[in-house]
């Protein structure tokens, strides 16, 4: 038997300290869950600063940590528009998450469906809630197990092969979660969001060093730019260039200069608004202690910092595989721009050609690391396997829960204690992660594309939280009929045209708009059409609304920002988010010319760059300036509001 890699030894030496950390929460969670609600939501104790790393973890999973470098190697800077999920994620969270607590507080809820059923006067509505946990939950989790599983597998050097690696990692992290609830995931994701953001520098700045540094790193990007075969109708590089506002695709044919257009970004980052949209999202809102940590994550640690980190490293390290040999082409024509070191290790594969490998280039990274500094590639394993895991545990751990109470309880057996509650979760648990196992291994996608199907439906629920939070003419039948209607137009966008119907009756994305834009396009429309001719418990309706507007109402003061405020937004999402990121394309400089480049770098990733920053403002004014995910105000506060508007009358 041939000696093992001292970087396997240290891969297995940090992955037994990091499962000794989940394994220590577990059994401490597994100790403190006394009663339901300890297990479910932990006690509505979460910290302060543990829910913020904890959300930031859910938030930002494995396919941020593999695939979205991934897919930026091989649709170029186009496709990074997809960082900005960093500021659509939260930008729910923001309008939903600090209403949800108030409600939880103020009713005594544990699960979003016990929420909607009261809501809605409906206990068929928690059917609904299932139904969306269980298609988004998943296949999300299942994606992050088997992920998990192929990376493991890589930098072990195929000593552990893909599929026991999915195992042993799928019985570790269903373990801690089943035992300890969501408490234990909680504490266990405060250290995955450390790994999962310094990972993803670290292996930015080594790629970066692979390449030689900024400036080769540009001279590469325009000589790549310059060969590339792939156009946009108007004769950009696909790399460095949006290929126009919306094409329109038929007959299985591909949009012309790569699918992400105005209308393709602007859609797919709306479908990851699901995320903190989602059914967990909302379980995380009832944990914590107070919803004063909602504004810090949502604006600073997503928007601000992770925003930044995906910007800059995760297109670094997706641009950079050009030029340390995981693009062979490139590599043969311009051996002189390129560090051939990952050619080597992956022994003529190359990652364009070969379907669905890009999701290969950060684990091989990794590896290469292990040449110089063995004990670094343990520890990034880990960061990319805590990516991985923070996602999943979070939604087995909400599947549980909303399984047992939403499903099992009302439906089955009303006269649950708290013991028995909490076995069946366990078990719930379990089931979710079978069925998860059984979809991801037969799907072939990207693993990026496969979690925006999942959000896809999580995005689903948001008409719902509108008439929660905001708009009570939206009525129960309008809401569930819409919801309905959005989950199937996803589902005939997504899988059942390209695949029942044929490639000739219409493409993935029709008019390159993705599945989640479509799905919510038609939730949405159903619904008011819906509501207008139905009506529900209004007066049932009013008690919720009216319990906001005591804790939650914009400030009297602050209210003229409203109209500024959805200006704002709009203009962010069609200009930098959306169709109008074309003008990004030449407006510093020619995409084809490094020598009319503005700021030495393409004018497509300078747009990217102040997309950013203008996301981030736009999310302090949402979170701060119009206090929507503040703590609410004490009760000296609402009474001089109320003086003052009194007195303005």
């Amino acid at each position: 038997m041939p000696p093992i890699p001292p970087k396997v030894t240290w891969v297995f030496v940090f992955l037994m300290v990091y499962w000794a950390w989940s394994v220590f929460w577990g059994v401490k969670g597994a100790l403190g869950a006394r009663s339901a609600t300890d297990y479910f939501i932990a006690g509505r104790n979460l910290p302060y600063g543990v829910f913020i790393l904890a959300a930031t973890a859910t938030s930002f999973s494995g396919w941020t940590f593999l695939g979205h470098p991934g897919l930026t190697y091989t649709d170029g800077l186009q496709y990074a528009f997809a960082s900005f999920y960093a500021i659509t994620i939260p930008l729910t969270g923001v309008l939903f998450l600090k209403r949800q607590w108030i409600l939880g507080r103020h009713f005594g809820f544990v699960t979003p469906g016990e929420m909607f059923a009261a809501y809605f006067r409906s206990q068929r509505f928690r059917l609904l809630v299932v139904l969306v946990s269980l298609v988004f939950s998943v296949p999300y989790v299942g994606l992050q197990l088997v992920a998990a599983g192929f990376l493991f597998s890589v930098v072990t050097d195929g000593l552990v092969t893909p599929q026991f690696g999915m195992w042993v990692l799928t019985i570790l992290v269903v373990s801690y979660v089943a035992s300890g609830g969501l408490r234990t995931v909680a504490y266990v994701d405060t250290l995955q969001a450390v790994l999962l953001s310094v990972g993803i520098v670290v292996i930015g700045l080594f790629a970066l060093h692979l390449v030689g540094g900024w400036e080769r790193l540009m001279t590469g990007i325009a000589v790549l730019a310059r060969d590339d075969p792939v156009r946009t109708p108007d004769g950009h590089s696909h790399y460095l260039a949006i290929p126009g506002v919306m094409q329109w695709v038929r007959d299985g044919s591909a949009a012309v200069g790569g699918p992400w257009t105005g209308t393709m970004i602007l859609t797919y980052l709306v479908g990851l608004m699901g995320i903190q949209a989602s059914p967990a999202f909302t379980l995380w809102a009832f944990a914590s202690r107070t919803p004063a940590p909602f504004a810090v994550q949502q604006v600073w640690v997503s928007a601000f910092a992770m925003g930044l980190i995906l910007v800059l490293f995760t297109a670094i390290q997706g641009i950079g595989g050009h030029f340390f040999g995981a693009d062979r082409a490139f590599l043969d024509a311009h051996p002189d721009l390129v560090n051939p070191i990952m050619a080597q290790s992956l022994k003529g594969l190359d990652l364009m050609e070969t379907a669905g490998q890009q999701d290969l280039l950060v684990p091989q990274l990794i590896n290469l690391v292990g040449r110089t500094v063995p004990w670094l590639v343990g520890f990034l394993a880990v960061c990319a396997l805590a990516a991985m895991e923070s996602t999943a545990s979070c939604y087995m751990a909400a599947a549980g829960a909303i399984l047992t109470r939403d499903l099992v309880k009302p439906f089955l057996l009303p006269n649950l204690d708290d013991r028995t509650e909490k076995f069946i979760a366990r078990l719930a648990i379990v089931l979710v992660v079978a069925l998860a196992l059984g979809v991801a291994t037969t799907a072939t996608d990207a693993l990026v594309l496969l979690g925006g199907l999942a959000v896809s439906y999580g995005l689903q629920v948001v008409p719902a939280l509108v008439a929660l939070c905001y708009w009570p003419f939206l009525t129960r039948q309008g809401v569930a009929t819409g919801l309905l209607a959005g989950l199937a137009g996803v589902t005939l966008t997504e899988l059942v045209g390209p695949w029942w119907l044929g490639a000739g009756a219409w493409g993935r994305w029709p008019l390159t708009i993705h599945a989640a834009g479509w799905g919510l396009g038609i939730n949405v429309a159903v619904a008011l059409v819906v509501s207008g001719f139905t009506r529900d418990d209004g007066e049932a309706k009013e008690a919720f609304h009216a319990v906001l507007r005591a804790e939650a109402a914009v400030p009297y003061a602050k209210r003229g920002l409203i109209p500024w405020a959805w200006l704002a937004a709009l203009s962010w999402f069609f200009i930098f988010a959306g169709p109008g990121a074309v003008i990004g394309n030449t407006l510093f400089g020619d995409p084809g010319d490094a020598a009319d480049w503005w700021f030495g770098m393409p004018s497509l990733w300078v747009w990217q760059i102040l997309g950013w920053a203008a996301g981030v403002g736009l999310m302090w004014l949402l979170a701060y300036g119009l206090e929507l995910a503040t703590a609410p105000r004490t009760q000296g506060a609402l009474k001089a509001e109320v003086k003052q508007e009194i007195g303005n009358i």
